[in-house]
């Protein structure tokens, strides 16, 4: 009787395991990707060397559910020694927007600011640039955009 009993929950375990979504999942849900790609596939090391650029297809690795496109294999490669390091924050979502009201909103990928080592995104159309406006209180947006992701993603 007991194995029956052990198969029994071993099942019922598997299934809800499978019920659970994957991290893979989860970021892909909450990270700002169009079909899965970030950045509206701009190389997102080339960010760190002062000029974002469009990535190549060929050139694409997926982490963590999360496709990134890059424009040369030494990009490509620096990613993947270190890929937490070159992520956008927020998901790839607008900081500006995340810290004033917690909303994910979409970004235009050449508007962008790196503090402390970290690439931030904002958006900026129909006269409407929010990384003037993250300027002014980038301490205080911060925190509250911290705060705010930390909802969503955890």
């Amino acid at each position: 009787m007991k194995p029956v009993l052990f198969a029994a929950a071993l099942i019922l375990f598997s299934g809800a395991a499978l019920a659970q979504p994957s991290g893979a999942g989860q970021r892909r849900q909450q990270f700002n990707s169009e079909n899965g790609l970030a950045l509206g596939g701009y190389d997102v090391v080339s960010y760190f060397a002062g000029k974002p650029r469009k990535g190549n297809a060929g050139f694409s690795y997926a982490y963590k559910g999360i496709t990134y496109r890059f424009g040369s294999q030494a990009t490509l490669d620096s990613f993947k020694k270190s890929p937490e390091k070159y992520e956008p924050a927020y998901g790839g979502w607008c900081a500006y927007a995340m810290g004033a009201s917690g909303e994910k909103v979409e970004i235009d990928p050449e508007t962008y600011k790196i503090v402390d080592g970290r690439l931030y995104v904002f958006y900026n159309r129909f006269f409407t640039n929010t990384l003037d406006k993250w300027n002014k209180d980038e301490a205080g947006l911060k925190k509250k955009a911290d705060t705010s992701w930390m909802k969503f993603y955890h």
